[in-house]
């Protein structure tokens, strides 16, 4: 049994090298000023194929209290389809 291939799905350019992007959903390590790392998983967000830059909306940024945070480690989820409860 073969599983499906999943395509890139290029909607912008980056901003730094001009590569695709690949529009997905990221498990994510962020270190903050003071060293403490925190994870988050199911971020979504777009990721540089090229340069490997993580693009997360600024807003999601603030509400996770990131504003002075890098992101250090991001991979695609896995995603997991559960269905709905009876």
């Amino acid at each position: 049994m073969h599983e499906p291939v999943r395509e890139p799905r290029s909607s912008e350019n980056c901003r730094f090298c001009g590569g695709d992007l690949l529009t997905s959903v990221f498990d994510t390590a962020f270190r903050d000023t003071t060293a403490d790392e925190r994870l988050f998983f199911a971020i979504p967000g777009a990721l540089c194929i090229p340069c490997r830059q993580l693009y997360v909306d600024q807003q999601l940024i603030g509400i996770l209290g990131l504003s002075d945070a890098r992101c250090t480690f991001a991979i695609e989820s896995d995603r997991v389809l559960r269905s709905p409860a009876a």
